[in-house]
This record gives C-alpha cells, sequence and structure tokens, in this order.
C-alpha cells in the first residue's frame, strides 16, 4: 500500500466523482422517459437510451477507478451495502436499456419508465450515502470512516 508523503494529507478516493456522474445520467433517464409518456415524441425515448447507455459507460470507468483506488491505497473497506445498492442500479440499468431498444411506445411505457424510478431509488439512496463504495481513511489517525 502506498503511503502519503505528508501524514496529515487526506488521500480521498477518486471513484466517487464517477459513480456521481453516472448516477446523474441514469436519473436524468426517468425525466426523459416521463417526458416521452407525456406526449409520445420518439426522441424522448432516444434521449433515455442514451442517458441510460452514458451512465453505464460512466458505471464501467467508476468501476476500473475503483480497481485503481485500491492499488494506490485511496480506498478503505468495501461499504457492501452502497456497493449492492450500485450493482443492483448497474444490472438493472443494462435490462433497462435492452428495453429501451424496443420500438415505439413500449420502449418506455410501462416497463422502461418503471426500472427507470426504481433505479433512481437505488441512486438517491446511494447518494445521500456520499456516493462512495468504500471507506475513506482519515490520515494521521489511522481511522476509517
Amino acid at each position: 500500500m502506498v503511503m502519503p508523503a505528508d501524514p496529515g494529507q487526506v488521500r480521498r478516493p477518486f471513484h466517487p466523482f464517477f459513480v456521481g456522474l453516472g448516477g446523474a445520467l441514469l436519473m436524468a433517464a426517468l425525466f426523459t422517459d416521463y417526458m416521452y409518456s407525456s406526449n409520445s415524441l420518439m426522441q424522448w425515448a432516444n434521449f433515455s437510451a442514451w442517458l441510460i447507455t452514458g451512465g453505464l459507460i460512466l458505471a464501467l470507468i467508476s468501476a476500473i477507478v475503483l480497481i485503481l483506488d485500491f492499488v494506490l491505497g485511496r480506498a478503505g473497506p468495501i461499504r457492501w451495502l452502497d456497493f449492492g445498492l450500485l450493482a443492483a442500479a448497474a444490472v438493472l440499468s443494462i435490462v433497462n436499456d435492452f428495453i429501451h431498444t424496443r420500438d415505439g411506445w413500449t420502449s418506455v411505457v410501462p416497463s422502461g419508465i418503471t426500472i427507470s424510478a426504481i433505479v433512481t431509488i437505488l441512486l438517491v439512496v446511494a447518494g445521500l450515502r456520499g456516493w462512495c463504495v468504500t471507506a475513506i481513511r482519515f490520515a494521521g489517525r489511522g481511522d476509517i470512516a
């Protein structure tokens, strides 16, 4: 494990930034699903598919950055509740992306918007918990939060 040069320096993990970014895109898909269900303009369904795909790409990037955080010693132990919330949201988003490839109304209503709502609830809970999958080490004391 790599330790900071200055013991008082806090080395925060990088992955929460990417997790939050991907989460924002996945939550925005609920809005575009709602807009499509309100006015049936197909472009809203396309926006949803793009947002979900972008969110999943950022989820992959955040997983890679999480591994780098572990390698560089920036991450503490895994918080399994937070990991489970984000993993469930990612798996449901993969299913949701396949649902959004359908044609017309069934690409969003009712299953697409329902899964988007479930993913949003999971991500809001993860966001309230800090978007961080690992405990953060406090430099100088050896404590973990």
